[in-house]
């Protein structure tokens, strides 16, 4: 029988190592396989059940899934050194509302209204089309980890004051049919090992009282000992 495994999927960007290194660390008999996925895929891979639980940025249509926000992401243009741009360390909309701007066929980010004025080539991807603004063709607007995941010597980023934020969040099936995802979440969720969502609550705290009769009961049991111990030495001498 072919061992126990628990397959995660992660859009470019995704950083699951944490997880996986304390996954690892908890159950080293179950290998957790990293599975990159396509942004627009994401979801249906879970639907599919080519991975189990997906690390993602949530589209509007997540029916059928469970959803787990995890953080938002500062979203950034994309632009030359050598732009002027790059002279300041965070950037507005309106500065950017008649700059030629590339809008790839995979972008992820949600801003209607997002400013600058559309290239009329779409590339089919954020990698590609990077490297059409490292030509001079236009700016670029991603979430930041974008930005450092296709990271060139001749292309920087700066955050647009006021732009929409990119969310990131966990993904799996409403009804898991595995354990082991439960555990994974356990653990995006910050839970202790042995610990579960059916453990027994916290007993409630003792009043000042009951604090005092319980230590009275103690001494007392304390003392019964030292004299048994003390009485059973003087039989042996």
């Amino acid at each position: 029988m072919a061992p126990l495994s628990l397959t995660l999927g992660y859009v470019p960007g995704g950083t699951p190592q944490k997880w996986a290194r304390i996954w690892a660390q908890r159950h080293p008999e179950v290998p957790l396989v990293l599975h990159p996925v396509a942004a627009a895929d994401a979801v249906a891979a879970v639907r599919a059940g080519t991975v189990e639980v997906a690390l993602l940025r949530p589209p509007a249509d997540v029916s059928g899934l469970s959803v787990i926000p995890l953080y938002q992401e500062t979203t950034v243009v994309v632009v030359p050194t050598d732009h002027v741009v790059s002279a300041y360390d965070t950037i507005t909309a309106a500065e950017l509302r008649d700059e030629p701007m590339l809008l790839p066929a995979d972008d992820v980010v949600a801003w209607a209204d997002a400013p600058g004025d559309r290239v009329d080539y779409r590339p089919e991807t954020t990698q590609e089309a990077m490297e059409l603004v490292a030509a001079g063709i236009g700016s670029l607007i991603v979430p930041q980890s974008l930005a450092r995941l296709y990271h060139r010597k001749d292309l920087t980023y700066r955050p647009i004051a006021g732009a929409p934020t990119c969310p990131v969040a966990l993904a799996f099936p409403e009804d898991p049919q595995s354990a082991l995802v439960e555990d994974f979440v356990g653990i995006v969720r910050g839970r202790r090992p042995g610990s579960s969502r059916g453990a027994a609550p916290p007993e409630p705290k003792r009043t000042a009282r009951q604090k005092t009769l319980a230590k009275q009961a103690a001494r007392a049991a304390a003392g019964k000992v030292a004299r048994k111990s003390g009485g059973a030495g003087r039989g042996r001498r």
